[in-house]
Formats: C-alpha cells, sequence, structure tokens
C-alpha cells in the first residue's frame, strides 16, 4: 500500500515537473498573456480583453509601422502599455489638421492611412511640430486618440522597452483574433 502512494506521488512530482519544464520557457521567452486596461486602444481592443503577446519575433526583425505592442511605460517601467506603431527609426512624425504626416530616412512626406480607424476620428497633438526619431525609437499611438496616454505625450519610445506584438486575443470568445501586420498602402 505504501509503495502505490510513493509511486503515485513520485509520477505526480515527475509531471509537474515536465510541465514546468515545458511552460515555463515559453511563458518567459516566446509567448505572454497581457489584459487590456482602459479605452486607449478602442475601437480594435477593449477594457478586460486577454492578449497572448508574441515575444520572440522581434529578436528576428524590427518591428513594423502598424505592429500592435506591448511595451513598458518609459515613465514608470512598471507599468505596461498597449499601443500601434506609427512613427519607425531615423523617420520623422507630424499630426496636423487631424491627420498624421510621416517622414522617411529620405524626407519624403506621406499622410498615413489609417483604416482601423473609424472614419470620425481625428488625430490631434498640442504641437504641429515632426518628432524626429532616433536609431532605436518609435512613434505610438493608441487608436482611440482622444483618450489615449501615447506618444505625443511622453515621447518616442525606444526598442529595449519593447514587450512583444499582439499575435492573438483570447478572450472574450466573441472576439478571438489573431492578428498579422497592416499593409499600409498608401506607404512605402
Amino acid at each position: 500500500m505504501f509503495r502505490k502512494y510513493f509511486e503515485y506521488i513520485f509520477e505526480l512530482i515527475k509531471v509537474v515537473l515536465i510541465s514546468l519544464i515545458i511552460i515555463i520557457p515559453i511563458r518567459y521567452f516566446l509567448i505572454q498573456p497581457f489584459y487590456v486596461k482602459g479605452a486607449s486602444m478602442e475601437p480594435n481592443f477593449f477594457d478586460h480583453e486577454y492578449l497572448i503577446i508574441d515575444e520572440i519575433s522581434y529578436r528576428f526583425h524590427e518591428p513594423k509601422r502598424g505592429d500592435i505592442i506591448v511595451f513598458r511605460y518609459p515613465r514608470n517601467p512598471q507599468e505596461y502599455f498597449i499601443k500601434r506603431i506609427i512613427g519607425l527609426p531615423g523617420e520623422k512624425v507630424r499630426i496636423k489638421d487631424s491627420q498624421v504626416f510621416v517622414y522617411n530616412v529620405n524626407g519624403e512626406e506621406q499622410v498615413l492611412s489609417e483604416e482601423y480607424l473609424g472614419e470620425d476620428t481625428k488625430t490631434f497633438s498640442l504641437s504641429e511640430e515632426a518628432v524626429s526619431l532616433g536609431e532605436s525609437e518609435y512613434y505610438v499611438l493608441g487608436d482611440n486618440r482622444t483618450s489615449s496616454k501615447d506618444s505625443r505625450s511622453f515621447g518616442p519610445v525606444d526598442n529595449s522597452f519593447i514587450i512583444g506584438k499582439v499575435m492573438i486575443r483570447g478572450w472574450p470568445l466573441d472576439r478571438v483574433e489573431v492578428f498579422e501586420g497592416i499593409e499600409y498602402n498608401n506607404y512605402q
């Protein structure tokens, strides 16, 4: 009787250890859960939605315009934000007349077409001056432009603060979605 009990405990310990050996590296190096708090990404992401973040892709390629990322808030790295990448390293971003202008590394200006936003969405900024991005900086905006703390208020986000990009919305079940990059038709 004691031997069966010991075998059961031993098997249970093996299952737990094997599970931990598999789950811990996946959780800490490949994907991570993220819980949306607030309205800064509405209408595309709502408060209390549960997301899975891809942490490994950016080890092989750089973030792209349109990627929805989770990053540590530059002014308080204990906080996490979710925003969309608008400007890439070496570019300039300017908000004027409710539109977002991006100047590439050659200085060519393009108005960013943001089809993921509602038609009535206006982008405002306290300054119409262009923001120049450094070699590892990204300009990020929330999709809910009137209720988002983003690069307009705290400036560009350095690559070192980026945790990963949104891969899957897992909750609520009626909004489950896998996210892929956005192709900007009017921007090269």
